[in-house]
This record gives structure tokens, C-alpha cells and sequence, in this order.
């Protein structure tokens, strides 16, 4: 990378709830935040908001008459941009660029006006202008009140992390200063359950843990979808209030063999990590947050590659899909709030029903890996202050 990125802020809302030392407690315990929800018919396991979480979102669509009839994906994007922009101190003099993804975009409301168009023949007025991609990162950019570049894009669940990249492209470009980046996703929807279940990759286990990411000894499937919303404040260089830097980013898509499965050895991961990792020694990586999402070949293939990376030079392996499940586009970027709060604390997350590993003795440096469908992946590797 030709400079030093420096990350001024994250916010982020899950299942682990919305504040910082929140979402720690929670990751310090062994139990998941996953729960069983009735959907029309049949039933699946989930990850989704607290009841105090999905209050703060809703309160957002009563604060102002133009909120009203939002996606809640709208929302989520508005409650963590408006937290973020606010730790980093940004003010209203600050003109910065906005890019926030979605996998899945305004899935809600799109599944209800099509059900209203079935049932009627006619389109609501407001169903186009609620339901285009583009339509979270315009209404951050009213939100926030900036005029700075506003992109929206969907990458299946490697989004998140293509947010970020894009951030670095225009930051590193010197065609702004600062970049508000994100992902957003709320499809706690039957029809985007069934089509997990469609795919076979979807839980259906009753163990302790329904979701067994990085579980490698595990006989089927186990993916469980979450929603949530992520943003990080980028800006430029060193700046004093940095919690972490950006050292090296990494990104390659595979040739399709399959419309969802990478190859065994995950070339795309490991041509990804290689080029984040090209200006830093094996051995500097402490750790490395997986995407693993909890599929048999997905967990194993994604290992493959980082074992062809580092060789017997393996950093710590985690992740937090077992926990908060696959939030899709937001997935990446809860990964690399795991890997801020682990810099933070010089604590490591383990994953509790696999053996454990030999614990680093520092954490400096921590690698975050994310991939969607069409093995799209990317690699970022971020350093402790």
C-alpha cells in the first residue's frame, strides 16, 4: 500500500448487541447468540437483534416522517453510520465519501410489495425508490448531510470487505480525505432461509452449537444467517485517534466451476492473502479471522489455503460465525471488530468445541479473510496502534 490507513471508528449491530464493551462480554462467553424462530413453515435457527438493539433501530423510524417506510436495512445502515461518524468526530464541515453494501438489500420490503403485486396487480408508489441497492447509501448521505462520492454495491458475502477496499481506493487516490464504509443486512426472511435450505447448507442440528464453524471434523452442514450492520470511519495516514491501521489489502475471484462452491485449496483465498501480505513477514501475523462460514467444504477448503499461505508458519485460526452467524455482506466487517477488540484487550477469542490452539503472546497484527459466492474474496490485514 502506498500509505498507512488509519481506522477512526467502527460501530456495528448484531445479535452480540451495539456497544463496544457489549459485544466483548459476549465474545468472552462460550454461549452463542443464535435462537430458534418460526418462519410460515417450518422452523430455523437465526441470529438476530436484541429486543434493546431493535428498539434503537425502530426508534429511527419514528423520529422522522421520512423514515417511515424504510427497509430495516435502511435503518440499521443509519443507527451504526450516525455512531461511527460521531466517535471519529467528523462534524459538518466534513465532506466525506459513503460506500455501503448489501448482499440482499431492502429483502423485507421487496418480498412484501411483490406479495401485494401478486395479490393486487399494482405496484406500490413507493416500492421502486425503497427498494434499489443504491437506496442505503443515499439516504446515509442525507442523513449524515455530506456531499461527498455515495456508493452502493452488492458482492454476495464478501461486500463488507469490498466496502473497505473501495474506501482505500478513494482515500489513496487523494480524491478525498475521508470515507465512511459499510454493509447492511436484514433478510431474517422465510424465503431467504429456504433458499439457504435449498442449497443444503443450512443448520438443522439441535447441539449446543448449531452453528459449527471451523468445526472440520463435522458431517453436514451448518450455516445459520444473522442480520446486522457495520460502519468504519477511514481516513488517510496517522492520525492520533486511530484505533487500528490498515496494512495490506488483498482481493481475487476464481473461475466458476459452481454458482456457490471455491475450489478445495481456495485459490482465490490464498492469491488474496498473498497480496495483503505482501509487504509483512509470515511470522508478524498473530491471527487470522476466518470467514469459515460453517459448511463443510467452505471451513475445510478456506484452511487448505491458509495452510498453502504460511505453511508450518500457521498464525491463530478463529472466527465468529458459530456465535453471530453469516450476516452475508455485514459478515467481513464484524470479522474485523473481532480482530480490533482482540488487538484491544491482547485477548484471544477461541472457538469452544474445537481443540484449542497455542495462544499467541501478542497481538499485533491479525488478518481478516471474507468470500461470496463466485469466490470473490478478500484479505485485509490491520496492525495494533
Amino acid at each position: 500500500m502506498k500509505e498507512r490507513i488509519s481506522i477512526t471508528s467502527i460501530a456495528t449491530i448484531s445479535a452480540l448487541g451495539s456497544l463496544q464493551e457489549e459485544i466483548w462480554l459476549q465474545y468472552k462467553k462460550d454461549e452463542h447468540c443464535l435462537r430458534s424462530k418460526d418462519f410460515q413453515n417450518f422452523t430455523a435457527w437465526v441470529a438476530q437483534l436484541s429486543e434493546v438493539s431493535n428498539e434503537e433501530v425502530q426508534a429511527l423510524r419514528k423520529a422522522d416522517i421520512k423514515y417511515k417506510d424504510l427497509d430495516d436495512s435502511v435503518l440499521l445502515a443509519l443507527s451504526v453510520s450516525r455512531r461511527a461518524v460521531d466517535q471519529a468526530g467528523w462534524g459538518v464541515s466534513d465532506n466525506f465519501g459513503v460506500n455501503m453494501g448489501s448482499s440482499r438489500g431492502a429483502t423485507v420490503l421487496f418480498e412484501k410489495y411483490y406479495k401485494e403485486f401478486l395479490e393486487t396487480g399494482i405496484s406500490s408508489t413507493l416500492s421502486s425508490p425503497t427498494t434499489t441497492l443504491g437506496n442505503i447509501s443515499s439516504w446515509i448521505a442525507h442523513d449524515l448531510q455530506t456531499q461527498g462520492p455515495e456508493i452502493s454495491h452488492s458482492i454476495t458475502c464478501s461486500t463488507g470487505l469490498h466496502s473497505l477496499l473501495n474506501g482505500v481506493a478513494w482515500l489513496q487516490s487523494g480524491m478525498t480525505d475521508k470515507f465512511l464504509i459499510g454493509a447492511s443486512e436484514a433478510c431474517l426472511t422465510g424465503f431467504t432461509i429456504a433458499q439457504m435450505k435449498a442449497l443444503k447448507v443450512y443448520a438443522k442440528n439441535t447441539d449446543d452449537y448449531p452453528c459449527k464453524a471451523l468445526d472440520l471434523t463435522k458431517e453436514q452442514n451448518t450455516m445459520v444467517i444473522g442480520e446486522g450492520a457495520a460502519a468504519v470511519c477511514l481516513e488517510k495516514g496517522v492520525k492520533e485517534n486511530a484505533l487500528a491501521y490498515i496494512e495490506g489489502i488483498g482481493y481475487a475471484t476464481e473461475i466458476l466451476k459452481h454458482n456457490i462452491s471455491i475450489s478445495t485449496a481456495a485459490i482465490c483465498f490464498q492469491n488474496s492473502m498473498k497480496m495483503a501480505l505482501k509487504d509483512t513477514a509470515l511470522e508478524e501475523v498473530d491471527a487470522i479471522v476466518m470467514h469459515a462460514p460453517g459448511t463443510i467444504k467452505g471451513d475445510v477448503s478456506e484452511v487448505n489455503a491458509i495452510k498453502a499461505v504460511f505453511g508450518d508458519k500457521l498464525p491463530f485460526l478463529t472466527t465468529n460465525k458459530w456465535k453471530v452467524g453469516h450476516t452475508f455482506a455485514t459478515s467481513g466487517l464484524l470479522s474485523l471488530e473481532l480482530a480490533m477488540l482482540m488487538m484491544q484487550y491482547q485477548e484471544i477469542v477461541q472457538v469452544p468445541y474445537i481443540e484449542r490452539q497455542n495462544v499467541p503472546r501478542k497481538i499485533n497484527k491479525v488478518l481478516i479473510n471474507a468470500v461470496g459466492f463466485g469466490g470473490n474474496a478478500v484479505s485485509v490485514l490491520i496492525s495494533k496502534k
